[in-house]
């Protein structure tokens, strides 16, 4: 288990590390669509296997059409792809409603809305962050820091977990575990500035206080991929990274700390 957990760890960090790093850039952002997808769908899967084949796949051709006025830079055109998000499962009810007994389970239409906001918009906001000078360099921080606050977390609970963090949603996480993630976090977040190349902002509280945020941001995004994991009653979001389970349940805390980086930058 720890070994494929290391395994898969290690190779998604050199590919992911080679694509951010590279001149050309649609390899990366085509990468991150790819991955939207691949965690819409197991949300999709979790949450609304009966959803409508229309309503899931134009949720996907909407994600695509955000990456695309993303990557080209035509930021003024994102308020009407978010409003698709929402406007067009609507109008699929309302084309679709005949009476009360409708065979579609309508509590799919709040996943169709759901499910893009929560997994993909977040995603696409790494190439917002891309376009910002040292781009390349802040993600890899946010990388580090995350995935550090994941490890920590994860060995600190297993080892002198005692006190459950929140154990109606996920009784296995612990305040221990928090605060070893958070401890790591930091302590990679030192790291990371300290090496010239890498240096994108000096180590001072402020930049501290962006760590602390990460890790309670981190901290929250996986607590809410677990209470979605619980109510339909699955351990694993998938299968597709061995060692980890599936996409999201890699990338969950990611998916609430990219906006708190995204903002921090554009306020400093």
């Amino acid at each position: 288990m720890h070994l494929k957990r290391w395994i898969t760890g290690l190779i998604g960090a050199a590919l992911l590390a080679f694509l951010i790093l590279m001149g050309i850039r649609w390899p990366f952002y085509l990468f991150l669509f790819i991955a939207s997808l691949a965690g819409l769908n197991e949300f999709f899967n979790i949450t609304a296997k009966e959803i409508p084949w229309f309503l899931r796949h134009s949720s996907f051709i909407i994600s695509f059409i955000l990456f695309l006025v993303i990557s080209m830079k035509q930021i003024l055109l994102l308020p009407v792809v978010v409003f698709l998000f929402f406007a067009v499962p609507l109008i699929f009810q309302m084309l679709t409603y005949r009476s009360s007994s409708n065979k579609w389970d309508r509590d799919a239409l709040g996943k169709a809305v759901i499910g893009p906001v929560y997994i993909c918009l977040p995603i696409s906001m790494i190439i917002l962050i891309d376009f910002q000078p040292m781009g390349k360099i802040w993600i890899l921080f946010l990388l580090a820091v995350i995935f550090a606050n994941d490890t920590g977390a994860f060995y600190a609970g297993k080892t002198i977990g005692r006190h459950r963090l929140y154990r109606e949603v996920s009784p296995n996480k612990t305040w221990e575990g928090a605060v070893g993630g958070l401890i790591l976090g930091l302590i990679v977040a030192c790291i990371f500035l300290s090496i010239d190349i890498l240096r994108i902002h000096s180590l001072d509280m402020g930049i501290l206080f962006l760590v602390i945020l990460l890790s309670v941001a981190a901290q929250i995004g996986d607590l809410v991929e677990s209470m979605i994991k619980r109510t339909y009653g699955i351990k694993d979001s998938g299968g597709i990274l061995p060692g980890h389970g599936g996409l999201l349940d890699r990338i969950d805390g990611l998916l609430f700390a990219i906006p708190v980086l995204y903002a921090y930058m554009m306020l400093i």
